[in-house]
């Protein structure tokens, strides 16, 4: 399915702009920063959840017969 590129894609470019919002709240937090380092651990918590449900989403995706894995074949 075509859609299902998409998705993925989708699901790739919010996990690396949560990333980089973890990044931005780092480098401009100064020590001590309650505010600041709450955010980043927000935005790290958000992208390990998102590659969780991307992960199970291609895991169901495979058993329902959505996309098929197509491996390197063997030559002998």
């Amino acid at each position: 399915m075509a859609s299902m590129k998409y998705i993925v894609l989708l699901a790739f470019l919010a996990i690396v702009a949560s990333l980089g919002s973890a990044l931005f709240f780092m480098m401009r937090g100064g020590k001590g920063d309650k505010a600041k380092s709450n955010n980043m651990v927000r935005a790290l918590t958000f992208r390990i959840g998102l590659s969780v449900l991307l992960f199970i989403c291609i895991l169901v995706a495979w058993k329902l017969g959505y996309i098929q894995p197509t491996g390197i074949p063997l030559s002998r």
